[in-house]
């Protein structure tokens, strides 16, 4: 069933104009948290597709043992190796708090991994992001550390969860779900019982719904939303992926979810556009632009590579799967001729 289009019209509100208005910073600034010893691939896919998507800065928090691995696979992102296993999370905290003072969203997940040191700074991040009132992905380990203990992130309506298959199973057993639940309604039930946060359920089709109820007036507070405030709504993204499930597309997800949201943060900010489009609306909307993104990249992606194809193969797939998405060739700015942008501007054209 295709996305209906008020949803694609309230996801092309949130993308940052290219007509020379923003400066640096106001199409996105993303945080992607993990990067461990064993794990360096993840962080930087999450990382670089949300600067292929359109975000201008990415930055990953990761560990000293990831931190030169990272660096080394690109001089775009910007690299914080201070997740160091000897640092207490109460010293770390006015350094991390600073540090993501300066984002619009973190991702927390991607390499974490579940060694103690690693969940405790994970668990911190995500408080000090709450407090700030910043959108949140979790995805990988993160919904591991919210799995063994819920209250973290009950509630927070400005948080975007995206499990996998197994991921999603586990979750929907740390809530409680029945078991005999259709399947195309666990993910509302999840979401319900975390308190409302946005659930991206991925598989064959991504299952993406929010079901919070009345906003309590605490919750309103957390999520910066009226009180009393209450959404149910499900949509499946069934656009069409490549045939082959490559490890790192997740990781590809978070990142391009991570910069929408992040879009949605300028927006709401006054950036750009008319904020017409709700608060409370912007991790449901980011959910759909990702997920369409990223199956529209592995799809492209299969095409030229096949059975062969890797998550390194999509990166390169990110922006031509956006603008097939959400706009035609020239939109805005992107994808015309120099010479011939420049006549229009003038007003030859």
């Amino acid at each position: 069933m295709p996305i209906p289009k008020k949803i694609l019209e309230q996801i092309k509100q949130l993308i940052p104009p290219l007509n020379g208005t923003l400066h640096k910073g106001q199409s996105g600034r993303v945080g992607v948290l993990g990067g461990a010893l064993d794990y360096t691939g993840a962080p930087f896919f999450a990382a670089i597709s949300a600067l292929r998507i359109g975000a201008d800065l990415s930055h990953v928090i990761c560990s000293p043992t990831a931190a030169g691995a990272i660096k080394s696979y690109s001089p775009d992102l910007i690299v914080h190796p201070v997740l160091r296993e000897d640092t207490t999370p109460q010293t770390l905290r006015p350094t991390l708090s600073e540090l993501l003072g300066r984002l619009h969203v973190l991702v927390i997940g991607p390499g974490l991994g579940r060694e103690d040191y690693m969940q405790n700074f994970a668990k911190l991040a995500l408080n000090i992001a709450k407090e700030q009132g910043m959108f949140v992905v979790l995805d990988a380990d993160a919904l591991w550390l919210i799995g063994q203990d819920t209250s973290l992130i009950h509630g927070y309506r400005r948080a975007v969860l995206t499990p996998n298959v197994v991921e999603f199973k586990r979750l929907s057993e740390n809530v409680k779900v029945d078991p005999s639940t259709p399947a195309d309604e666990r993910a509302s039930r999840v979401s319900r019982a975390l308190g409302g946060v946005t659930v991206l359920q991925k598989g064959a089709e991504d299952i993406i719904c929010t079901n919070t109820g009345p906003a309590s007036a605490a919750d309103a507070r957390l999520s910066q939303v009226p009180e009393g405030e209450s959404a149910e709504e499900q949509l499946h993204v069934d656009v069409p992926g490549g045939l082959k499930r490559c490890g790192g597309q997740g990781d590809i997800l978070g990142g391009t979810v991570g910069a929408a949201l992040a879009w949605g943060k300028c927006y709401l900010d006054g950036a750009f556009g008319d904020k017409t489009v709700p608060a409370s609306r912007v991790p449901l909307l980011a959910a759909v632009a990702g997920s369409m993104v990223t199956r529209t990249a592995s799809r492209r992606a299969f095409a030229k590579q096949g059975r062969g194809v890797v998550t390194q193969d999509m990166l390169g797939e990110i922006g031509g799967a956006f603008a097939e998405l959400f706009g035609a060739v020239g939109e805005k700015g992107w994808g015309v001729p120099t010479d011939a942008g420049e006549a229009k501007s003038e007003g030859r054209l």
